[in-house]
């Protein structure tokens, strides 16, 4: 079975791992701290404005105490996007409220915000979909002018950016995600960026249950008496990353612009030869200035066949899949809305494979496979790709 996401590890990373083996320390440590200022390096922010965490959804949880979301609340987020946004928000007691999104991009949109804004609304928290920037220029600037806080979903726009700022850092707390099924994968883990540079400073505090000092053993280095005493800031719980997730952190950052190369020929292949094919739409162009992750490629398919498509994909070997559940659909929320854009592109939408261990068979594959589907199901024959490397 082709898969829709897969990592790309092998003996540098496992290298890394046997030398934090080897060091005795395999909690959090030097490596940490290196993976950090590393990833502080390629987002262009100073290293105590980043902080690794376990994962993701906790730098979001971590995200929501530092920007002081409680009861009263309200936080926007679009309906298409990561169920553990929308987690962290309702666990502040604070109430999630989903705006539409663009049907083309699946990227919420300044007017789609804006609509939606009440004066309850303390932040908003954006996706970039599939590592595409959307409107995030424009919609921090609506935050600023409207003195809303931004949240910004980067999990799967490691790579992806604007007039050359990464996307996490248009915001005043940006989060990725690092776990086996994204670009640069620790197994599991986050980083999370606070752009205060007194909420960065509290940051590590609440990710280590509200610990005034971390460690024993640097406070003995500094003679302090009765060292394993300590005080506590924040009834916190325990959020921090280790030596063996940073070591394997550390080398994936450093083979990122490979990985983001091959993708992005991946997706320029699926650009070329899924062109022209009636009934299927491809992703709309980036705006000039904006680069991409390439973390998805999506299909949109007219005529109500797109499951019949997946279904036809995954008895060829080929899985794909739709992400992410509209949310305000979810009864735990307890929304009550309509949003037809997202409705529109929900039904229509698929994800195709898109990882940098695809070969170019495995591409070619995928686009004979879709050609033949598509075109079965609308009744046109069959179509024939041409081999990757040779559309150039």
């Amino acid at each position: 079975m082709i898969n829709v996401v897969q990592p790309s590890l092998g003996e540098r990373e496992l290298s890394a791992i046997r030398e934090v083996f080897e060091s005795n320390w395999v909690g959090r440590g030097t490596k940490v701290e290196e993976f950090q200022e590393g990833f502080a390096r390629h987002i262009g922010v100073g290293k105590d404005h980043v902080l690794s965490v376990n994962s993701c959804t906790e730098a979001t949880f971590l995200a929501m105490e530092l920007a002081d979301i409680g009861p009263g609340d309200e936080v926007v987020l679009p309906t298409i996007c990561f169920v553990g946004v929308a987690n962290a928000i309702a666990s502040r007691g604070a109430r999630p409220v989903f705006c539409d999104v663009d049907r083309r991009t699946l990227n919420p949109t300044v007017a789609d915000i804006e609509a939606v804004l009440t004066p309850r609304t303390k932040a908003v928290a954006i996706l970039h979909y599939g590592g595409y920037p959307g409107e995030v220029a424009q919609i921090a600037a609506l935050c600023q002018e409207r003195g809303i806080q931004l949240i910004e979903d980067a999990a799967v726009s490691v790579a992806s950016t604007v007039d050359g700022k990464p996307c996490g850092t248009f915001g005043d707390f940006g989060v990725w995600s690092f776990d086996y099924g994204k670009i640069v994968v620790t197994v599991d883990g986050g980083m999370l960026y606070v752009r205060d540079p007194e909420l960065a400073a509290r940051a590590p505090k609440l990710a280590y249950f509200g610990l005034e000092q971390t460690s024993g053993y640097n406070e003995a280095l500094r003679s302090r008496t009765r060292w394993w005493e300590f005080q506590v800031s924040s009834f916190s719980r325990r959020s921090i990353s280790n030596d063996v997730l940073a070591a394997v952190g550390s080398v994936q950052l450093d083979r990122l612009p490979g990985f983001i190369e091959r993708r992005a020929e991946i997706a320029a292949h699926y650009d070329r030869e899924l062109d022209g094919l009636d009934g299927l739409h491809r992703p709309p162009p980036l705006p000039e200035g904006h680069t991409t992750s390439h973390y998805m490629y999506w299909i949109q398919l007219d005529d109500g066949i797109r499951d019949d498509v997946a279904r036809d994909l995954y008895a060829r070997g080929i899985y794909t899949t739709f992400r992410y559940a509209q949310l305000h659909k979810v009864k735990a929320y307890g929304a009550d809305v309509r949003l037809p854009q997202s409705d529109a592109a929900s039904a229509s939408t698929l994800l195709l494979p898109i990882h940098q261990g695809l070969s170019d068979a495995d591409v070619d594959r995928i686009v004979g496979a879709v050609r033949d589907s598509v075109s079965e199901r609308r009744g046109h024959g069959r179509h024939s790709a041409s081999p990757v490397r040779k559309a150039a």
